[in-house]
């Protein structure tokens, strides 16, 4: 099992070629996700990847938001055998909803799918993205921004 002890309550173990150089060409990765009671994989999108998660033990509460202008959220809670898929390139999430913990695989469709956790790469980008821009595009107050932007 990962290490969930930490501010999300979840551990990712991928196999990617990085990992695994013999998935060189072969279009396939997989991840390991264990997750803490109330543990989350906070927003993220695979850029190269359609992901098909399979949930092993526990519940897990899945969802993605369509792509503009209708940004439909689509959710499901999930039980231990259930499977979700996450369009390539959509924003998505997992959070264990049950009372232990629980585990998921996940199966991706590139051997490198690469992964932009939503609120590493706004908040916490080298250099900062502007805070007077992120206040503008989240219309929220600049002290605000600067106050997450301290978390990462």
């Amino acid at each position: 099992m990962g290490n969930t002890s930490n501010a999300v309550g979840s551990a990712v173990t991928p196999v990617t070629v990085e990992e695994l150089p013999g998935l060189n060409t072969l279009g396939i990765s997989m991840a390991r996700i264990d997750f803490a009671p109330q543990g989350i994989n906070p927003p993220h999108t695979h850029p190269r990847a359609t992901e098909i998660l399979t949930v092993m033990e526990g519940r897990i509460q899945v969802g993605f938001v369509t792509s503009n202008p209708q940004n439909r959220l689509i959710t499901k809670e999930l039980q231990k055998g259930d499977v979700f898929v996450f369009p390539e390139g959509l924003i998505h999430f997992q959070k264990n909803v049950g009372n232990g913990y629980a585990v998921a695989i996940a199966a991706l469709s590139s051997q490198n799918p690469g992964v932009i956790t939503i609120a590493n790469a706004i908040f916490g980008s080298n250099p900062d993205i502007a805070g007077d821009i992120l206040a503008k595009a989240f219309q929220v107050d600049i002290n605000l921004v600067y106050q997450i932007q301290s978390k990462f």
